[in-house]
């Protein structure tokens, strides 16, 4: 089961992993409310032309789970990437 390189997470590290994997899920979806209600929210709050309306739906509808998916990639991404410092409290060298 164990691969070459591979070792065993410490449970600080699996902590970490969870807590980081709860943040992009709850900022994604905060960025993705937020982006369609910016985009189709005049389509549900007001009264427009049955086209404008459709157009705006529509649009938040792709642009919400696109928001999603880009900032949970990115999110996690950037933990992947980014790691602790080698020394606490100091910044890693190639910062």
């Amino acid at each position: 089961m164990s691969g070459y390189g591979e070792r065993r997470r410490s449970q600080a590290e699996r902590d970490a992993i969870t807590v980081e994997i709860g943040y992009a899920l709850f900022s994604a979806v905060f960025a993705a409310a937020v982006l369609f209600g910016a985009v189709a929210g005049p389509a549900l709050l007001f009264e427009l032309p049955p086209l404008a309306e459709k157009v705006t739906l529509r649009t938040g509808l792709v642009l919400a789970p696109l928001i999603f998916l880009v900032r949970v990639v990115s999110v996690l991404v950037r933990f992947r990437g980014g790691g602790q410092p080698s020394h606490p409290g100091r910044t890693s060298p190639d910062s």
